[in-house]
């Protein structure tokens, strides 16, 4: 029996020397891995492909021999002890998502970088003045392919839980989870997927491009200032038309049949003027209006809607050095902004030259970013401006074919506050509270509006922790404000002294959820309730003189202890926060 003992002892002796030997081998491996992904992050940042490919063969070593290590079978065995079996199969999984990575989506993921800012294969034949975009279209196979992959490692990742594990392996489990961000993934797939439709794959798309002015708010980022007409074919995008609203008068009924709470909440407004179309928090109940507004004037059905703002426009500028050239100026960053917000109105009488400038910047912008891609520096640099743009939500986008908007719904273009379960922050969109801006005025005066949406948590070791959503309105006119002409300062109709600016204030409450008292600088305020969509809707009316300000603080429940707040995406603020118990 003691000669038993001994033989066992020896060969337990062996396997945890061959199991030490192993776990130092993945360790090695990985700890190889890191550096090689820390000295990676410039090279990552500044989209330099030839680099990062040469970098990854070593990557796909390091990544290999610690998978390799966590495949043995004694490892595979160690994994159902107790102490030290979740840490060792945590690690396993670790070690199989890297070689993963490196050996199935990066070179996928490389290869569609090097076609979004490599040079041009070979000479095309996009019309002049129209935008290639086919590079785009070829990457969509190998992004949709990566993110597969990834998705499915995050659901390997999911099964081990970073709180059974030891520090040093629950760091890079948490890391690794949170990278592969399921539902980002998703969307990402789900875009790559319907993309080379989206641009003309299977014949000519035509589509509107609403440009918002948000020195006159509305809920998606400011009144529809110009339409533009985009054709799509075989993957190119060119400007084939232009209206300024005053081309676009307003309609005798309603261009569709509105609904109760739309009634309510904005009259016929919705549906007989363009301007309006954007009144909808909900952009695809916004694009459906202003396709059908479109239609309905000009006789002309479109594919899609696609919308964005100025600051969209000057920050691309900004990222490629460029400017545009329009009534003989030559306007770029900042100077955009104030040229076509203020400016454009404050230099001409009659309002329709206003939306004439407004609408020749739109299109010298187009001119200047086909120009700009054709140039693969200047390509990189556009694509953190345009990341960030579609993450404050300032680009949006809207397709008649219902297969593709179930899509595009379900993605951060999408918009849809209302009618979808888009990812955001801390959940999805039925768990995100609204609060979005309205301007009363009918002028211009919301370029000198700063607004600032905030979101912060308490309670969070209660049951249902408590959200309160702060808005800060500040409205800093110029001194002069007075002199400015009625285009500026509005029509007269909210009854306010000339100067005055008056903003309707939304509050939506999450989906089937409830909308709790708001505060106005500390004193209760009450105004018109509603349901939308099976949100509550508050509305109330904030009157500011020149150099004032006012607070609104709303406090809502937040179910697992984090809230994301949709809102108006205005000049200096973006369109969506969030707040976590977790930081």
């Amino acid at each position: 029996m003691l000669i038993v003992l001994a033989v066992l002892l020896g060969v337990l002796l062996v396997l945890a020397g061959w199991l030490a030997v192993r776990v130092a081998q993945a360790a090695g491996a990985l700890r190889d891995l890191q550096a090689a992904a820390d000295g990676a992050r410039p090279e990552v940042d500044a989209l330099d492909v030839t680099a990062l490919s040469a970098r990854l063969p070593a990557a796909q070593d390091a990544a290999h021999r610690a998978a390799d290590a966590a495949d043995d079978p004694v490892w595979r065995a160690a994994t159902h002890l107790p102490f030290v079996g979740d840490d060792l199969a945590a690690v396993g999984a670790v070690a199989r998502a890297a070689d993963a990575l490196t050996r199935d989506a990066a070179p996928d993921l490389l290869a569609a970088a090097q076609a979004l800012t490599g040079p041009a294969p070979s000479p095309t034949t996009t019309p002049r003045g129209w935008v290639d975009l086919t590079a785009l279209a070829d990457a969509a196979p190998a992004v949709s392919r990566a993110a597969a992959v990834l998705d499915g490692l995050r659901d390997d990742l999911d099964r081990h839980d970073p709180a059974d594990l030891v520090g040093p392996v629950a760091g890079p489990v948490t890391t690794l989870r949170d990278a592969l961000s399921g539902d980002a993934l998703r969307s990402v797939q789900d875009l790559a997927d319907v993309l080379p439709a989206l641009l003309g794959a299977d014949g000519p798309r035509t589509y509107l491009l609403l440009s918002l002015n948000p020195a006159e708010l509305r809920a998606q980022g400011g009144i529809v200032g110009a339409v533009a007409v985009l054709q799509v074919r075989d993957g190119a995008v060119g400007l084939v038309g232009q209206r300024s609203t005053a081309d676009l008068p307003e309609r005798p009924a309603s261009v569709l049949p509105l609904t109760e709470a739309e009634h309510a909440l904005h009259g016929d407004r919705l549906g007989r003027w363009v301007q309006d179309t954007v009144l909808s928090p909900d952009f695809p109940r916004a694009a459906q209006l202003a396709a059908a507004f479109w239609t309905a004037s000009t006789g002309q059905p479109v594919d899609g809607v696609l919308a964005t703002d100025p600051v969209v426009v000057a920050d691309v500028l900004a990222a490629t050095g460029r400017t545009v050239t329009a009534d003989g100026r030559e306007i770029g960053g900042d100077a955009l902004l104030a040229a076509l917000l203020r400016d454009a109105y404050l230099g001409y009488g009659d309002p329709r030259s206003g939306d004439a400038f407004y609408a020749q910047v739109a299109a010298a912008a187009f001119g200047v970013l086909a120009d700009a891609l054709a140039d693969p520096a200047a390509a990189r640099s556009v694509l953190p401006a345009v990341a960030d743009a579609v993450a404050e939500r300032r680009v949006l986008a809207w397709s008649a074919v219902p297969a593709e908007q179930a899509r595009l719904a379900a993605s951060p273009l999408g918009g849809a506050f209302l009618s979808g379960d888009a990812p955001t922050p801390t959940g999805d969109v039925g768990g995100a509270v609204g609060v979005f801006l309205d301007d009363a005025t009918a002028g211009k005066l919301g370029y000198d509006l700063d607004v600032a949406v905030g979101v912060t948590l308490s309670g969070c070791d209660e049951d249902v922790p408590v959200a309160t959503v702060t808005v800060r309105l500040d409205f800093r006119p110029p001194g002069d404000v007075t002199t400015y002409p009625a285009q500026v300062l509005g029509d007269g109709s909210s009854a306010l002294p000339p100067g005055w600016l008056a903003t309707n204030v939304s509050f939506y409450g999450a989906r089937d959820g409830s909308v709790g008292g708001v505060l106005r600088d500390g004193a209760a305020v009450g105004g018109p309730a509603a349901r939308e969509a099976r949100r509550p809707v508050v509305g109330l009316t904030s009157r500011l003189a020149p150099g004032a300000g006012e607070e609104y603080v709303l406090t809502v429940p937040a179910p697992g202890g984090a809230l994301t707040v949709w809102s108006t995406p205005t000049l200096a603020g973006p369109g969506v926060t969030s707040a976590s118990c977790a930081g």
